[in-house]
Order: C-alpha cells, then sequence, then structure tokens
C-alpha cells in the first residue's frame, strides 16, 4: 500500500477564503476593505489569478493586517496534531490562591499554556471600597453563580446581580469585580477565563499577589493578619 502524499500547501485562493470566512465578509464587502474589483477577487478565490507580492503587501495594509495575519490558515484545527491532553481535576487537587476579596482554586493545572483557565472563585467582598480598584486582564471570561447572590461592576456597564444558575461573559480587558450581595456572606462561581496570552494563569497570579501587597499596605494590623496563599493538599 503506497502512503498517503503530504498535504498541499494552501492556495493563495483558499488563504483569501479562508479570511474572508473568519471575517464575515461577502466578496462585495471585501472589495471594499481592499480595493480590489469583487471580478478579480472571485478569480483569485477560485485560483484563476493571482496577486504579486506588492500588491499583497498593499492589500495587507488596506485591510489593517500583518503579512503573518493574513497568511494564516482559516482551518486552524486540521493544522495542529491532536495532543489529546486531558485533565481530571476537584477542588481538593487545585491550586488554591487566598486574597482579601476572593478564594481562587485553580482547576487542571497540571496541563501548561492552555488556552483556558478554569477556576472556582469563593466571593467575600461586598462593597467597591473594600475590593479597590477594578480588575484588568487580556482575553474574556465566563462566569457562572453556583451558589449565593454576587453584583458584577463593571467599567462600562451598570452593576447587575446575578442569582445561581446565572451566568455572565465579559471582555476581560475592560474593569471589573465581583461583589457578594448583600444578606450573601459567601459565593461561589465557575469562572472560566480565555485569552491569546500563552502565559494567561502566570499573569492573574500575578494580579492577585498586587491584591495580597495592596490589602497589608491598607491593613492597621500588619501583614500578619492578611490571607495566606499556597496549594491546597492533593
Amino acid at each position: 500500500m503506497s502512503s498517503p502524499s503530504p498535504a498541499s500547501p494552501p492556495t493563495l485562493g483558499a488563504l483569501l477564503r479562508g479570511l474572508r470566512a473568519r471575517e464575515g465578509w461577502t466578496l462585495k464587502e471585501m472589495s471594499a476593505k481592499s480595493g480590489i474589483p469583487v471580478s478579480t477577487l472571485s478569480k483569485i478565490e477560485h485560483d484563476r489569478l493571482t496577486l504579486s507580492y506588492d500588491k499583497l503587501q498593499s492589500l495587507g495594509q488596506r485591510l489593517g493586517m500583518r503579512m503573518s495575519e493574513l497568511f494564516a490558515e482559516g482551518d486552524e484545527d486540521a493544522a495542529q496534531p491532536v495532543t489529546a491532553r486531558r485533565s481530571l481535576s476537584d477542588i481538593t487537587r487545585s491550586v488554591r490562591v487566598e486574597t482579601p476579596n476572593y478564594d481562587y482554586h485553580y482547576l487542571c493545572t497540571e496541563l501548561r499554556r492552555k488556552r483556558m483557565v478554569p477556576v472556582l472563585t469563593k466571593i467575600r467582598a461586598h462593597s467597591s471600597e473594600q475590593f479597590g480598584e477594578l480588575v484588568r486582564h487580556s482575553g474574556e471570561e465566563f462566569l457562572y453563580v453556583l451558589s449565593g447572590r454576587i453584583i458584577v461592576q463593571t467599567e462600562f456597564y451598570d452593576p447587575v446581580t446575578l442569582e445561581p444558575g446565572q451566568a455572565l461573559y465579559i471582555d476581560s480587558s475592560m474593569g471589573h469585580a465581583y461583589l457578594a450581595a448583600e444578606g450573601c456572606d459567601e459565593a461561589e462561581v465557575l469562572a472560566v477565563m480565555s485569552s491569546a496570552e500563552e502565559e494567561l494563569m502566570q499573569s492573574l497570579l500575578h494580579i492577585h499577589e498586587g491584591q495580597r501587597q495592596g490589602a497589608v499596605a491598607v491593613n492597621e494590623n500588619g501583614p500578619a493578619d492578611t490571607p495566606r496563599r499556597g496549594k491546597a493538599r492533593p
């Protein structure tokens, strides 16, 4: 039996079709953005015409893209091998980080360079004064309330109250804070954060450290009375 031939590299037409599909553009919309006539774009996408390097550079500039972005393959899953990574986790095997506002339980921490960071979070702060400055970091996050009631404060929206079973999806670069609602001593949520940043978890831990140091600075009793940071026992 003959071995399968290696996959052919994508053509310029396939790359432009993939780009248009990723952006959700019609041929007419892409023509308006790129300055290339619709008929010419159609010929390129069907591999009946190509563009010189100079014209490709000009196309990238008109679309506001680097050449590397212009030639990114649309089917990323097909281009990457199956890693078969898997991680079973629960709160007893989590990495626990305590701050004045939250207790974080990071799950599946043995997997490095994850595209998502899942965290069980226990929320204790009840006011903006108690919480301090809004938190910002790269990426997006999904929040699902497991128990208690929380108030979500964000930089550009009015506060919203979430009950158990309710969820929220936000841009994490927008300033945000999660507070336990009045009458709720502690709330528990599942948060899943995602970012193109490869070391997102390290960035989050750096934010936690800053929160802890800030609490030390304002604590009249000194560092001894601030929460600890550590790892839960397996």
